[in-house]
């Protein structure tokens, strides 16, 4: 038997169950919304609701053999991700993007060069780094690595990034964002080359958990009913 962890609330939990469903296996919680009990009828596969932030961990370290959860919580929580896990399929739902932006009244800084002149500058003036808040540490750093942007410091973000900003704790964010309209809301713009990653809920496979001959048998009835589905 293997083990899969979906998301254990709200529309991420519906959308998932739905997903499956339409694919033929039927997921259902056993107990009260208070509790996590939930199972697949007739396949051998035992059901865990977990939160989306614990998926990637439980995926990393072999406690689950499948799970569900966004594409930026993996590639941001596992190290060297792509050798810890594998991607089965993007499942369609649960778009974001995770994006840099900066305040709107910051009306000639709109690309990452802008940016990076920008940081130079600030430096000069006020005698520290910018700041840019996120709670997408690897992803950011990462990805300023490459487009060659360096006088900044990310500040640690766990509540609502986008108010940063306007309360002086950050010149910039870098967040995750669906329609734009709470960083619009927060007099914010997005660089037009400020895209990090596009995240969507995402079917993983691990790769450090146990793959036995029992495993790999269970793992091929779930495989066999998703490529059957895809087919149609």
């Amino acid at each position: 038997m293997i083990t899969l962890g979906v998301p254990s609330k709200g529309r991420l939990m519906e959308k998932t169950f739905h997903w499956f469903s339409t694919r033929g296996i039927e997921m259902r919680r056993t107990g009260s919304d208070r509790d996590y009990g939930a199972e697949i009828a007739g396949l051998p596969v035992e059901l865990r609701l977990l939160a989306a932030g614990e998926i990637p961990r439980e995926l990393a370290a072999g406690r689950i053999h499948l799970g569900v959860t966004g594409s930026d919580l993996v590639q941001e929580r596992i190290p060297a991700w792509d050798q810890a896990v594998e991607v089965i399929e993007a499942m369609g739902f649960g778009h974001a993007d995770l994006i840099i932006a900066v305040p709107a009244w910051w009306v000639d800084v709109t690309s990452l060069d802008d940016l990076d002149s920008v940081a130079a500058d600030f430096r000069a003036v006020h005698g520290h780094r910018l700041r840019i808040a996120t709670k997408y540490h690897r992803l950011v750093r990462d990805f300023l690595r490459e487009k060659g942007v360096a006088d900044y410091r990310l500040i640690d973000s766990q509540g609502a990034t986008e108010g940063t900003v306007a309360h002086g704790t950050a010149e910039a964010i870098a967040d995750i964002t669906s329609t734009g309209e709470t960083l619009r809301a927060n007099h914010l713009a997005i660089l037009q080359d400020g895209m990090i990653h596009r995240s969507e809920a995402t079917l993983f496979r691990s790769r450090t958990a146990t793959w036995g001959a029992t495993e790999r048998e269970s793992l091929s009835v779930v495989m066999d009913l998703l490529s059957v589905a895809s087919s149609k």
